[in-house]
């Protein structure tokens, strides 16, 4: 079992936590002074003393300081290997060559690029991870800090809830994330990294806080801890219409008495009462909807009979068999059956507007000056497809100029047009680094795009294959799918279906005469790695095996 000592840092006072004293006074007690030797610059560049109590543990051992913004990562990170690069340089030492190797994977899946911060950072055996990172970044993070490659990690929140890396010590560099103070059940999330369980006996977490937010603190350790609720209720019950729509299809549920029977056994019918929830009103609410938006029916069981039986209509069968959002899916059908009469296939600018997702469309802010140049970029060809979608060019032409226009357009629809511009760079074997400065986006959001759009392009596939009147998207997307997902011509989609291959190293073995998945499963590691630059024996003996 690892024991975890928790304390706050008030200026240049620590606290440890006391959880078990009855009074909120004795929650906090008086540990010690800070005693770093910093000089009056360095106070003004890390006033917190991050890099004092970061050296207690580091290189040996590793630490993790959780910021509140992805730029203070950066920032932290930067701030970190600068005093380190002034007040221990010898450190550079630890683990250079791994640290190079490092960079040089990073370069390699960058297509030649790499972050100018992570590029520094590295050196001193720190990094920053936040969702702007794109997996191949993050995957070679995290194995580089498991590795021991890296010793100090600065992240946001996401890392505590969504990836298992434990550090010796675990520092909050504020109490709050965002503009809000952290819950009880965030700041769990974030010490639970301390102390790794099999290596350590104990370990640590230091908890940041200004002097005018001491007073908070305790309220944080005092006050009401944070209860789990259903999320079936959220959002006016959407996830109770996809659980019956399911549930319907698969004829678990098939009048709405079953339907009852079916939330009672749920989380949310033991909060109901808690919740203030009615869920008998709420259960035929939901029915309601999904009678009114088509995507099930009802009929009588018989003409004596009073009882009715529930069944999904031929939209609803295909929204649950494609995996479709129940919110958008009235709206995809009538954007597919709208383009059967128009669909532009002289280039495929308009199929990638059909699988542009719609979700992602209702929270982006298209810039109107990147949005214009680029469609001002488009071909004659391409720009027809705009129109023909609903987004004219002189529409943009006034949004850029900062006017208004008379003509009210879609919103979600000029928003999705603008990720499809964004998707078209990337499906023109522009890179995701390219494509993200192009439009002021961070490397994440553009590669997550990207798996968004294929993801659902798979999903708009199935829902046409259970609707006999879309036949034509069903032979359009079949290859058209698997191309988005990698963004490579037709040619190298066999060799990207190999683990581990990228686009870069798929163009490497292509241009040497490896061109399919056999050649890759009978080359010789030698020859391998003779013929393809940077390529490692490791690497090279990884790949042989996935292709076999």
């Amino acid at each position: 079992m690892v024991i975890l000592k928790e304390y706050v840092k008030v200026e240049d006072n620590i606290f440890s936590i006391n959880h078990t004293a009855s009074q909120e006074d004795e929650k906090l007690e008086h540990e010690e002074f800070i005693t770093f030797p910093y000089s009056s610059e360095m106070l003004k560049q890390d006033p917190d003393h991050l890099l004092g109590l970061v050296m207690e543990v580091i290189p040996a051992n590793s630490c993790l300081v959780f910021c509140s913004s992805k730029k203070n990562c950066e920032n932290v990170a930067l701030m970190l290997s600068k005093l380190i690069a002034k007040m221990y340089r010898h450190l550079t030492n630890v683990n250079r060559d791994k640290r190079k190797e490092l960079l040089r994977e990073l370069k390699q899946d960058g297509e030649g690029k790499i972050c100018p911060v992570l590029e520094y950072t590295i050196h001193f055996g720190i990094a920053y991870h936040h969702s702007g990172l794109t997996m191949d970044e993050r995957r070679l993070i995290e194995d580089a800090y498991s590795d021991g490659i890296l010793c100090v990690l600065t992240c946001t929140s996401t890392l505590a809830a969504g990836v298992n890396l434990p550090a010796k010590r675990v520092i909050l560099r504020s109490p709050y994330v965002g503009m809000s103070l952290i819950k009880y059940s965030q700041y769990k999330q974030m010490v639970g990294r301390a102390g790794r369980a099999g290596i350590d006996s104990s370990g640590e977490s230091f908890l940041i806080v200004k002097g005018q937010d001491r007073m908070r603190i305790k309220e944080l350790f005092t006050g009401p801890k944070d209860v789990c609720h259903s999320s079936l209720a959220y959002e006016e019950g959407k996830g109770i219409k996809s659980l019956l729509l399911s549930a319907i299809g698969l004829k678990m549920v098939t009048t709405t008495e079953s339907a009852f029977l079916l939330l009672q056994q749920s989380l949310l019918h033991i909060q109901s009462s808690a919740l203030s929830i009615d869920l008998t009103v709420m259960t035929r609410e939901c029915i309601k909807y999904l009678l009114d938006q088509g995507l099930a029916i009802q009929t009588k069981a018989g003409e004596q009979s009073e009882s009715c039986h529930l069944q999904t209509s031929s939209i609803g069968k295909a929204t649950f068999k494609g995996s479709v959002d129940h919110a958008f899916s009235s709206q995809l059908y009538k954007d597919l059956k709208a383009s059967e009469l128009s669909l532009n296939l002289a280039t495929y600018l308009h199929l990638l507007y059909l699988v542009t997702p719609y979700d992602t469309a209702l929270t982006i802010i298209p810039s109107w000056d990147i949005y214009f140049k680029k469609f001002c970029s488009l071909s004659e060809t391409e720009a027809k497809v705009a129109s023909t979608i609903g987004v004219p060019e002189n529409y943009l032409g006034l949004k850029a100029a900062g006017r208004s226009s008379k003509k009210k357009l879609c919103s979600l629809t000029v928003n999705r047009f603008y990720l499809t511009l964004m998707l078209w760079d990337l499906w023109n074997q522009r890179t995701v680094w390219e494509v993200s400065e192009t439009f002021s986006q961070t490397r994440g959001f553009t590669q997550n795009l990207l798996s968004q759009a294929a993801a659902f392009a798979s999903c708009v596939l199935h829902f046409c294959q259970e609707l006999e009147e879309f036949w034509a998207y069903q032979d359009l997307l079949r290859t058209f799918v698997k191309r988005l997902a990698h963004c490579v011509e037709t040619e190298l989609l066999p060799l990207m279906e190999v683990p581990g291959v990228k686009l870069a190293r798929a163009k490497q073995f292509y241009a040497a005469g490896f061109r399919t998945v056999a050649h890759l499963a009978m080359a010789e590691e030698a020859n391998l790695v003779k013929n393809i630059e940077h390529l490692s024996r490791r690497a090279a003996s990884q790949i042989i095996s996935a292709a076999k």
